[in-house]
């Protein structure tokens, strides 16, 4: 698998688990850690450890490595480091102290696939069955 294909999956899979705020940064020209950031927010610990497995246990389902997993909620983030991409979960105020998007505000974002909503209109299905 592609690492943008590795990092659209793993935004995917944290935004399934109801992670908020998510970015994804292509790192690729600018450090040789990683190839793409994930960067999302979690409102509690179970909802936290909720993402990271859904992430951990589809990467390995695809045949993907995990490299490590650490932090913890109490300390407010928890890194899943699957080689070339790496995703980091925060609480709201770790995230804002740590602020990773201004420490790499360099990096070009790449967009999270938005599902488009079905417009209804006046012709719709619904609509047209009264005669």
């Amino acid at each position: 698998m592609r690492s943008r294909q590795k990092a659209l999956l793993v935004a995917e899979l944290a935004k399934a688990k109801k992670a908020e705020d998510i970015v994804i940064l292509d790192m690729r020209k600018l450090s040789n850690i990683t190839d793409f950031f994930i960067i999302a927010t979690s409102s509690s610990s179970t909802r936290s450890q909720a993402i990271v497995n859904n992430i951990k246990e589809a990467l390995i389902n695809v045949g993907e490595s995990i490299a490590s997993i650490e932090g913890s909620w109490e300390a407010g983030w928890i890194l899943l480091d699957a080689y070339d991409v790496v995703a980091h979960i925060f609480s709201d105020e770790v995230r804002l102290f740590y602020n990773l998007e201004s420490l790499w505000a360099d990096a070009p974002k790449v967009r999270l696939c938005q599902k488009k909503k079905k417009k209804i209109t006046k012709h719709s299905k619904k609509n047209s069955k009264r005669k």
